[in-house]
């Protein structure tokens, strides 16, 4: 090799490259999540889609005139503002004044995420958080619209027919009026975005395919609901019980959606699997002995805050370690 030269490249690790990337992990997500949207809007009506757009918006403009004020590089890029917006949209009732879902846009991206660093520096799931934050409007945040009622575009929606959600008869003990396939397809009250468990099915079939999520957050979450379900059914028949617990409410929502938030679930396989018992267990918990019909947003915020650890319990032991004798093993 006379006279030839070899540039090497020195870098830390790793050195594995990948085509994903955040813009392209939350465009995978919208795309999951536009069964759920398109749900939203044929249950609800145009209303559904004005709430979703100006929640989109507000957490777009949140975020860059925060981070231009600040004099920070501007991230609205990479699309994780646009699915926080989405997400809040879904977990929220469709009659939610304009006004009350960008103060929980501010929240979720204001103080949850930017005040700590940005996106994956946040130890709380940004939509979940600006949920629980809009329950200082209890009132706005538990009147369901019937499904199929005209909803006003513009102004208040008083004068909504409501509707009792499933959870409602169930945290009584009782079976709801609803069939299990009305469940299934979407026609019942309740949020947005959790109406009906087989559209964010199809969500979740495309982030697995995708490679996006992988199964053992939502499988070993929804599991344990069932599992408790089946074992304490509270009088009533143990299959339908536990169908009624699977497929209502906002499980599968936050089982596919929020749970697996990359920033706030646990990256080791261990960790994810208690991670997502841990909700289960919390979530039946809360629905079983709580003042509230619903407890999944609740049960995602407390695991989130405890996946340091649950990463620290679930860490691999390094190939050929071998521990340390202590002193005395010595002598």
């Amino acid at each position: 090799m006379d006279n030839e030269t070899i540039n090497l490249t020195i870098s830390c690790s790793p050195h594995v490259h990948s085509p994903d990337n955040t813009r392209s992990i939350m465009l995978d997500v919208v795309i999951a999540l536009i069964p759920a949207m398109l749900g939203a809007m044929y249950f609800f009506g145009l209303r559904a889609l004005l709430v979703m757009a100006v929640s989109v918006a507000a957490c777009v403009a949140f975020e860059y005139l925060y981070r231009r004020i600040l004099k920070k590089d501007t991230t609205i890029g990479d699309c994780s503002a646009v699915v926080t917006g989405i997400l809040l949209a879904l977990v929220c009732p469709a009659t939610i004044p304009y006004w009350a879902i960008i103060i929980g846009d501010f929240f979720a991206i204001i103080v949850v995420k930017q005040l700590f660093g940005g996106i994956g520096c946040n130890f709380l799931n940004p939509a979940l958080a600006g949920r629980a934050f809009l329950f200082s409007y209890p009132v706005l945040m538990t009147t369901w619209p019937k499904i199929g009622t005209a909803l006003h575009l513009i102004g208040s929606n008083a004068d909504a027919v409501t509707a009792a959600t499933p959870m409602a008869a169930l945290h009584q003990g009782t079976l709801p009026a609803d069939r299990l396939i009305d469940c299934l397809v979407g026609s019942v009250g309740g949020s947005m975005g959790e109406t009906s468990a087989i559209l964010l099915l199809a969500g979740f079939a495309y982030l697995l395919v995708r490679k996006i999520i992988s199964a053992r957050i939502p499988v070993s979450y929804v599991a344990t609901v069932a599992v408790i379900a089946f074992l304490f059914p509270q009088g009533n028949d143990r299959l339908v019980w536990t169908g009624y617990q699977v497929l209502s409410g906002g499980l599968m929502l936050g089982a596919i959606f929020m749970a697996t938030d990359y920033a706030t679930s646990p990256v080791t396989k261990a960790g994810q699997i208690i991670y997502g018992i841990g909700c289960g267990l919390i979530t039946m918990g809360i629905r079983y002995f709580g003042s509230y019909a619903e407890g999944v947003s609740y049960a995602i915020l407390i695991m989130n805050v405890s996946v340091y650890l649950l990463d620290k319990i679930g860490t691999p032991k390094r190939f050929g370690y071998v521990k340390p004798k202590k002193e005395a093993e010595i002598k």
